[in-house]
């Protein structure tokens, strides 16, 4: 029973690790949704196309896996801002949308997954 218990905390805490870090569950998405200024930098930075504050270094590290795994390692709250964000440059810049894409997806094998992901509530 001991070990079983054992195993149990091993899987629990390498379950918990899977996930990415936490400390941005409570990042302002609706102060970067509805600020064009602001959202317009954070692409830039996601393109290398200007300056990245330390948040925006960390999202664009993850962005590719996050793609790729359909957010796989997102939290519940992580998932609810990224389709905030998402759906925001989508509707307000297209353009750098596809730019996005085209740079974290190349060959488009996970495009029509992370949409269908964006879509769901």
């Amino acid at each position: 029973m001991r070990t079983f218990v054992v195993l149990a905390c091993l899987v629990v805490s390498i379950l918990a690790a899977e996930k990415y870090n936490s400390k941005y569950d409570n990042f302002d998405v609706e102060t970067l949704v509805s600020n064009d200024r602001l959202l317009k930098s954070y692409i830039n930075c996601f393109l290398e196309k200007g300056k990245c504050t330390a948040e925006g270094t960390d999202f664009k590290k993850a962005l590719p896996e996050a793609v790729e795994t359909v957010c796989g390692k997102c939290t519940d709250k992580q998932k609810v801002n990224i389709r905030k964000v998402i759906k925001a440059i989508q509707q307000k810049h297209p353009t750098q949308w596809e730019e996005l894409v085209k740079k974290n997806d190349p060959t488009g094998q996970h495009r029509a997954n992370f949409e269908k992901f964006i879509q769901e509530s």
